[in-house]
């Protein structure tokens, strides 16, 4: 019931505005910092010419957001717009030549045939053999219906393209050179073996026979997924991609352009912010940062975090509404980071996160409810998770820091959900209660920032947040920033007591009937 424990209006207002104020005065300070040091040296190599008619230099850091929207862009969208078009052609001809019945039945055949085309014309013949190299490999493991040896097998897989001397000699197979073969080679191959291994894994957990290394190939070609990802389990692509009912939910066309205009409004608003504040360049210059103030590093690190995001939801949105027009339901855009203070929530690729969850972190946890067994589910998950983004000294720290905050947050609730924590609970409200969680949920906020910042930026930008917030900036600088997060908080917790009482509602109160009435009350009544 604490989830749906409100305050009183006035309050809500007030930390709204204490919030909204402070946001707007922490990015008065990035402007300035933006604005005053364009020409230094740092801001050279990474602040190029924007809009030509406004006289202003757009910050060009992130070489994944100037790939994808930018540079790159006419690439992929032909990539993609060719598949969307490849598509609505097999279904507009099946009708006319007799094969309606047969493409929605086997619509996930075109997909992969399609999808193998455009990685045999993108990245050649070696590539595509490579691929299908591991596909194999991992197909036939998949036979033998031993889970601990298809984790064996596909992480194994997975190392050969993070670690030396492997990945080099695999590269060997891409002849020639491009500006995207990296990103494309090491985004195919590595996202093929997390696909592989759930399919591998669910062909254990089927009864009767096994799948398919014809629907592993349709599952793994599926080409919006195919290089960027994001991973849907093959259990679920499997049933979409082979449902015949093809007929759409209503206004569910109209979600769906709603939903690609708001990706193209939040590309127009984040190459607007780029021109303005130059938030992934300045971090970049530790001696320009190192006579920032406080308030400019809490709103750098805060900023960098959202921008993190919203660069994942675009483009996860963008590869979406082509899942969805193809009648899929794709994993959903990363939570935003605003709305994040537990741990437990926190994720920059949903599709990443459900695939942990589901055939790590849950497998091994059960229920949750061993404290030994919740310790070595999470210890598990950051080791995959390790491999997945390449062991090196900023992901170990960044491993650890997570499964440590993850746990320690796992153990505190367990401890405050019993005598004689949870009776005190109780004794304070719901109202008193409420706000202390949101005073450790602040704490938890910056926590889960300081821990991300240091392999979104650099180990020296986060020590240094960490420092001037902690150290140097107490008590002025390190409780006024945890005031305003305290506010911040209080309004996410207020949003999730709307959406609790629309996924749960209270039960409508029943009059009471003169029955129910003691007896003085219902003679009156009848009187």
């Amino acid at each position: 019931m604490r989830l749906k424990a409100a305050l009183p209006k006035l309050e809500l207002y007030l930390y709204a505005a204490v919030l909204y104020l402070s946001l707007l005065w922490a990015g008065t300070w990035i402007w300035d910092a933006s604005a005053d040091n364009v020409n230094r040296k740092v801001f050279k190599k990474s602040v190029k010419p924007g809009w030509h008619y406004f006289g202003r230099k757009m910050d060009v850091a992130d070489f994944e957001w100037v790939m994808w929207f930018t540079t790159f862009r006419n690439h992929i969208l032909f990539a993609l717009a060719g598949h969307v078009i490849f598509a609505k052609v097999c279904s507009l001809i099946s009708p006319r030549i007799g094969m309606d019945d047969w493409y929605c039945k086997h619509r996930s055949l075109i997909y992969g045939l399609y999808g193998g085309l455009a990685v045999l014309v993108s990245m050649g013949g070696g590539f595509l053999a490579l691929v299908l190299s591991h596909c194999f490999i991992l197909y036939s493991v998949a036979l033998v219906k031993r889970k601990w040896i298809v984790f064996v097998a596909g992480l194994a897989s997975l190392a050969t393209f993070k670690m030396e001397p492997f990945n080099t000699w695999q590269e060997g197979f891409v002849t020639g050179y491009f500006d995207l073969q990296d990103i494309l080679f090491y985004g195919g191959s590595c996202f093929t073996i997390m696909r592989c291994m759930s399919f591998a894994l669910e062909n254990c957990e089927k009864k009767d026979g096994n799948y398919t290394f014809t629907d592993l190939l349709k599952y793994n070609f599926y080409l919006p997924f195919f290089y960027f990802g994001p991973i849907q389990t093959f259990d679920q692509y499997h049933v979409q991609a082979n449902n015949p009912n093809l007929t759409r939910k209503q206004r569910e066309m109209w979600n769906i352009t709603t939903g690609a205009l708001l990706h193209l409004g939040a590309i127009l608003v984040v190459d607007m912010f780029f021109h303005y504040l130059y938030i992934l360049t300045i971090p970049n210059d530790m001696k320009l940062v190192k006579h920032l103030s406080d308030w400019s590093l809490a709103g750098l690190a805060y900023s960098n975090l959202v921008y993190d995001w919203v660069k994942a939801a675009v483009m996860f949105g963008v590869i979406n509404t082509v899942a969805r027009l193809d009648h899929l339901d794709p994993p959903q855009p990363p939570k935003c980071i605003t709305m994040l203070y537990v741990f437990a929530e926190t994720h920059f690729d949903r599709g990443i996160n459900d695939w942990l969850c589901k055939y790590v972190y849950d497998y091994i946890g059960g229920s949750h409810t061993n404290i030994f067994k919740e310790l070595v589910a999470t210890i598990c998950t950051f080791v995959v998770t390790t491999l997945w983004l390449g062991p090196c000294e900023l992901v170990y720290i960044w491993s650890f820091f997570n499964c440590f905050g993850l746990n320690l947050e796992l153990w505190v609730d367990k401890i405050f959900s019993i005598p004689p924590f949870s009776n005190i609970e109780y004794a304070i409200g719901e109202a008193m209660s409420r706000r202390i969680r949101a005073v450790f949920g602040a704490l938890n906020f910056w926590t889960i920032i300081l821990y991300n910042i240091l392999a979104l930026n650099s180990l020296e930008f986060a020590k240094l947040v960490g420092k001037r917030l902690i150290v140097q900036g107490f008590p002025l600088s390190t409780l006024s920033v945890l005031f305003v997060t305290y506010c911040g908080v209080q309004l996410v917790k207020e949003r999730e007591r709307k959406q609790a009482f629309l996924d749960d509602p209270e039960p409508a109160a029943v009059p009471p009937t003169p029955q129910d009435m003691p007896e003085e009350i219902g003679k009156k009544k009848a009187e």
